[in-house]
């Protein structure tokens, strides 16, 4: 035995032999149980890091105790490669989105095998291909047409650098988190998926989950966020036409209510904005607040104006 552990001689050993006989293949064995692991796909951004190292040894550890156990071990890999980022880097880099993802995926790939992971890439996926996203499109035709994909307006962060839309947590303070540049809050025609209709079957369910931590099952809950109350209409006055719904699980607390708070995305709030009664400074006063973003507006430690 040599003194020194030679990574180059052994691990390339090993590793051939591996590909050559199909070790991590995975297929059907029906006396076999099964066992799932997945770490979360890379986005093929350049190269692999410390952090992917981390997240993938920790997997790949999982992976192999479970195959010694006598398990069936389903342990694939991909690549996450659809998305705004990959365009911008794009044309930063003054070359074509496609181009720039598969070198990325290239590179990343041979940094994968280098590291011996016992992927099966048979399996390997890359979500940018069409033999991949054709079944993304053909599960959004299913739920259109179960009536589940509707389309309505609604507000959005919109980024002007970025033509796009932002989630919540993607604004900072105001700004968008990939270029700093302002965001706005702006109404947009968008598609919506009807997951409320799945609320009470989601909720019920949650109690059939065996080994699951309660703090997790609490976690879906709150997300789930059923609430059980009364829609109360309030008139506006002056106008016999006009008036602001609201929903409280607490309605016997109805006749301590003294005043109604609209965000400033409210529809009523913006026919007011395109009123030429209204003042300057109501204008600049909800273009602020709207600027904040609703993480940030409605953050405890944010002071409210």
């Amino acid at each position: 035995m040599k003194e020194r552990y030679d990574f180059e001689e052994i691990e390339t050993k090993w590793q051939k032999r591996w590909d050559e006989t199909s070790q991590f293949v995975v297929k059907e064995e029906p006396g076999k149980p099964k066992y799932y692991v997945l770490e979360m796909l890379p986005y093929p951004s350049g190269a692999l890091h410390i952090g992917h190292v981390r997240n993938y040894s920790l997997g790949d550890a999982v992976a192999r105790f479970k195959r010694m156990q006598g398990f069936n071990v389903l342990h694939p890999i991909g690549w996450d490669a659809f998305g705004l980022p990959a365009e911008n880097a794009a044309i930063k880099r003054n070359t074509h989105p496609e181009t720039w993802t598969l070198s990325n995926i290239a590179t990343m790939k041979e940094q994968c095998l280098r590291m011996g992971w016992s992927y099966d890439w048979t399996r390997e996926i890359a979500s940018c291909t069409p033999e991949y996203y054709r079944w993304n499109q053909w599960f959004f035709l299913q739920m259109y047409e179960r009536d589940l994909a509707y389309r309505r307006k609604g507000t959005v962060n919109w980024c002007e650098k970025c033509q796009t839309v932002l989630a919540n947590e993607q604004v900072v303070n105001g700004r968008c988190w990939r270029d700093d540049s302002s965001v706005v809050v702006k109404d947009l025609e968008q598609w919506y998926f009807r997951i409320t209709n799945y609320s009470d079957e989601l909720l019920v369910d949650l109690d059939l989950l065996e080994g699951w931590p309660e703090k997790v099952k609490t976690m879906q809950r709150n997300w789930i966020g059923r609430s059980v109350g009364a829609r109360v209409r309030f008139p506006v006055v002056g106008d016999q036409n006009c008036s602001i719904d609201i929903f409280t699980t607490r309605l016997d607390t109805i006749f301590g209510a003294t005043f109604l708070v609209l965000a400033p995305e409210h529809e009523l709030v913006s026919s007011w904005l395109d009123d030429p009664k209204m003042d300057v400074r109501f204008y600049n006063f909800v273009t602020k607040i709207r600027r904040q973003g609703k993480v940030t507006r409605e953050a405890e430690e944010t002071e409210k104006d």
